[in-house]
């Protein structure tokens, strides 16, 4: 039988690849350390564990709205209005089964054939899958390096056509780490206001930043750049909830109904007991979002300064999420090999450390590092690294 061609035209994930490698060599008893994770290695909160239980033993079990239980709305809305200043209706609010599922259901109700998302790079790995899975086409501009891999808005309005209806901004950016500041969202906005460009904010890891940075979303700058943004968020990241798949998008009502009336005839409601964890996350103590956020920022101070002895590493300091970024072009040449790719191949087979090949994310000169695991853990991958670094490779 003949598959659909958009399901040949997709590219598999760099990152369940390599775990799925990673656990594979770790059946076969290798000591292989994990750095490939997007998932906090916390547990969820007790207080929201407990609710989830609560509500289950209270009988809701049954089929909620198709957008979300009216409650989780409300303490979404509460959430935005607090954390950004942003007031939102009801009706301009979707629950969806994470928010990646957000972010498809978005492209499926957006894009005809043809239209077209710019996506930055370095992008995270589903951004342009989700629009070819739309019939839209990607367009990438490049953040550079010397940037710390952000466009500018020269960047973005070069890549501007006819057929451009979107435009992604993720930030804390996965997998760099970088935060875009309020003057160059402000810069970045003017050329999407200008053009009719609507603007699709992933703010997944806001929670999740360090040293003096500061999330922004680019909807609370101005009210004409909040009408012309869809933010997506969740719980997953900034509650260690990746598992229970609890998203949300906010923005203008048509695009939710849309979204809404696509979710009936697709998922139906995301799971009840899992809405209800939700509630208590974003109505409860956030004491534990602040333990996490702080234990991350601890490991990074630590392990950057070490990733950056490495011979033939350069990684410039993330100010949020919780990956690392190097350039390793010049370790994987010094080891003899021909790629990046094939460097991190080699540092699972004969290092025992599992990182994420750049190329996933579009820039091929990288590996992407988690420091969502113990210290003790990060410290001794690094060691590992550097010592097969500096003993097997000129």
């Amino acid at each position: 039988m003949q598959l659909a061609s958009r399901a040949g035209a997709l590219t598999p994930s760099s990152t369940l690849a390599i775990t799925a490698k990673a656990k594979e060599l770790k059946a076969q008893g290798k000591d292989v350390i994990g750095l490939g994770a997007g998932e906090p290695d916390f547990n969820t909160p007790q207080h929201i564990i407990d609710a989830a239980v609560k509500s289950m033993n209270e009988g809701h079990t049954k089929y909620t709205p198709s957008g979300g239980l009216p409650e989780l709305k409300k303490v979404i809305a509460d959430k935005l209005k607090k954390d950004q200043g942003l007031d939102y209706k009801q009706n301009e609010i979707i629950v969806t089964n994470g928010a990646k599922h957000s972010l498809y259901t978005l492209f499926q109700v957006l894009l005809n054939e043809g239209d077209e998302v710019i996506i930055p790079i370095p992008y995270w790995v589903s951004y342009p899958e989700q629009v070819k899975l739309a019939g839209g086409t990607p367009v990438f501009v490049e953040g550079r390096e010397q940037n710390h891999f952000k466009i500018t808005p020269e960047q973005l309005q070069g890549k501007v056509t006819s057929r451009t209806k979107a435009v992604i901004i993720n930030s804390p950016s996965n997998p760099t780490g970088m935060l875009y500041s309020k003057e160059e969202l402000e810069a970045l906005g003017k050329v999407c206001l200008d053009n009719r460009i609507l603007i699709i904010s992933d703010e997944i890891y806001e929670k999740l930043t360090y040293g003096n940075a500061k999330h922004v979303s680019i909807a609370e700058i101005s009210k004409e750049l909040k009408e012309q943004t869809i933010i997506i968020n969740g719980v997953s990241k900034s509650h260690s909830m990746t598992g229970w798949r609890i998203g949300y998008a906010a923005g203008d009502s048509r695009i939710i109904k849309a979204m809404t009336d696509l979710a009936s005839h697709s998922t139906s409601n995301p799971v009840t007991p899992a809405q209800y964890a939700a509630i208590a996350a974003y109505s409860g103590s956030q004491a534990p979002v602040e333990e996490m956020r702080s234990a991350f920022e601890e490991r990074l101070q630590i392990i950057h300064a070490k990733l950056n002895e490495i011979p033939g590493f350069s990684c410039i300091m993330p100010q949020g999420a919780f990956y690392l970024f190097p350039n390793a072009k010049e370790a994987a040449d010094m080891c003899g090999c021909s790629s990046v790719d094939e460097f991190a191949e080699v540092l699972l087979t004969e290092a025992n450390v599992a990182v994420v090949p750049g190329s996933g994310f579009g820039a091929p000169d990288y590996l992407r590092m988690s420091y969502a695991t113990s210290l003790n853990l990060l410290e001794e991958a690094i060691k590992r690294i550097h010592e097969y670094v500096k003993n097997k490779c000129k």
